[in-house]
Order: C-alpha cells, then structure tokens, then sequence
C-alpha cells in the first residue's frame, strides 16, 4: 500500500517553494533540491497520507 503514496511530495520533510524562476522543492531532511515524484528510503508520509493509506486499507 505505501508504494503507491511513497513519493517526496507526500513526505513531512517536502517543502515547496515559489520563486522568481517557479517552483522548486527541497527534502529538510536531506538538504537538498528534490521533485515531487522522487523516491528515498527515508519517507515519513504526512499525517493526512497516513490516513488515506488506513482508509484504503479497510
């Protein structure tokens, strides 16, 4: 079930960012530049993907 939520944009540690040049998007975990569809083994999914992935356990 998790694979299909287990991307950075459903992360807590994902930030989105608006700037002059668009959007960019970052890991505060990791410190680094991301995008929304990467994968890492570090993922906390945030609390509203946590309970989608109970919902659509039942």
């Amino acid at each position: 079930m998790a694979d299909r939520f287990h991307v950075c944009a459903s992360c807590v540690n994902f930030r989105a960012l608006r700037t002059e040049d668009g959007m960019k998007y970052f890991c505060d975990r990791l410190g680094y530049e991301t995008k929304t569809n990467y994968k890492f083994n570090c993922w906390e999914p945030k609390q509203q993907v946590k309970k989608l992935m109970e919902k659509r356990k039942r």
